[in-house]
Order: C-alpha cells, then structure tokens, then sequence
C-alpha cells in the first residue's frame, strides 16, 4: 500500500523535516518505490513536484525537501503501485483538478475494486445525468485518480458554486459511505480544497485500524474562504 503524509497549520509552516524522512520511506527504509508526489498550496496556487521513480532516490525530492517554502496546506504520497502502471507519470499522486476556481489535489492509500474498472460507478447526482455530461476523467489508470473524478463530478453536479464547510463536510461523508459499499474497499485519503481546508478519510476494510473507522476528518484553517460563509 502506499503512505500519506499531510499538513494544515494555522500559521505558515516549513514541511521540508517531515518531508525529509517521509521521502526515505521511498525505497530506503520502506518499500513504496513506485513514484512520489508533493503538493502545497501558495495563496491560491498550488505547486506540485511529480516523479514516478523512488523518492528515496529523487534529485526532485531532494530539491524540495531543500525548498524554502511555508505553506499552510500541503500532502504528500509515497507510492507502492497495486492498480496502475508503478512507472507512469500519470499515475503519481496527488492528482490535481479544478473546481469552483479552487485547486483541489487528492492522495489515497488502498485499493477500490470498483474503480479500478473500464466503467466505474457513478456517484450522487451524476447517476442520473449520466457519462456524457461529466467534466472530470482520469488520465492515468489507477482507481484512486478514477474515485477523485468521481467525486468531483458528484460536487459539481450537486452544488453550482461552493457550499459551506459544513454542507461539504456533510455531502463528502456521505461520498464516502457510497464509495466503501464496494467489497473489498480499502479507502485512505487526503482532500486539499485550497489553501487552507484538508480533509482526511480512514476506511482500512477488514485491516485491524486504532482509527474510528469510516469517519471523515477536517483540518482547516478559518479564515478568508470560509469565514464568511460559517
């Protein structure tokens, strides 16, 4: 499986010495050679470094775990490949998308069944629009970038413009409980929503987890998205 590493802090805050060990986890002291991802967010960008071989081994990882930034939102995914080509670039996390004029950028750990399929499911609302009418697809071949669009197509089709955090909170949860109804789901992920919300969801299936189970988590730092919405 492959490992996460996330942050949201109050203040700007440096990632560069958890970075640093997560990336030797990347084939020195652990086995998720298979590519590595970063994204943090800089104001209302959003700067990525890709790269499908060993973190552990990377001139980009090293650049950045060097990079003097601080940023209140990032994530990070080291990769073991289960679904997917392990040497493709286009299948390295985070993905990254746009949705409301928010960049959105999405990590999983885990293998869903139903995803990994040449017609996935269809979540929420875009059940009944149908296929042709949605704006996000996958361009790699992994389940975890197929259930990202999913859920994108799903907020789009529920909300015209962006909701309050409780509503998102609330309609993500219920995305969630949909998506683990697949047998064999195994569904742990990150969910950067600009540059100060990330969401985190544990759903280890029959793996024995200290975590509660199946519930959605939220760091945000409230301030000129949200506050005066909440």
């Amino acid at each position: 499986m492959c490992q996460l590493l996330g942050m949201n802090a109050a203040l700007p805050t440096s990632f560069s010495f958890s970075f640093t060990g997560f990336a030797k986890r990347g084939g020195c002291s652990d086995k998720h050679c298979d590519g590595w991802g970063i994204a943090f967010y800089e104001g209302r960008g959003l700067r990525t470094f890709l790269d499908p071989g060993p973190a552990a081994q990377s001139p980009i990882a090293t650049l950045v775990a060097g990079y003097p930034v601080k940023t209140h939102n990032m994530m990070a995914h080291i990769r073991y490949a289960t679904i997917g080509n392990g040497g493709a670039l286009e299948n390295v996390h985070p993905f990254t998308r746009e949705l409301w004029g928010i960049h959105f950028c999405f990590s999983h750990n885990g293998d869903i069944p139903n995803f990994s399929k040449c017609n996935p499911p269809m979540l929420g609302k875009t059940c009944e629009i149908g296929g042709d009418c949605l704006m996000y697809n996958p361009v790699g071949d992994t389940d975890s970038e197929s259930v990202f669009c999913a859920i994108l197509n799903a907020l789009k089709a529920e909300f015209r413009s962006l909701p309050t955090l409780p509503v998102l909170y609330e309609f993500l949860q219920r995305l969630c409980n949909e998506i683990v109804k697949d047998d064999g789901a195994i569904f742990n992920f990150l969910l950067g929503c600009g540059e100060f919300t990330l969401f985190a969801f544990s759903w280890p299936g029959s793996r024995v987890s200290e975590l509660e189970i199946g519930s959605l988590f939220l760091w945000v730092f409230i301030a000129r998205t949200y506050a005066a919405q909440l």
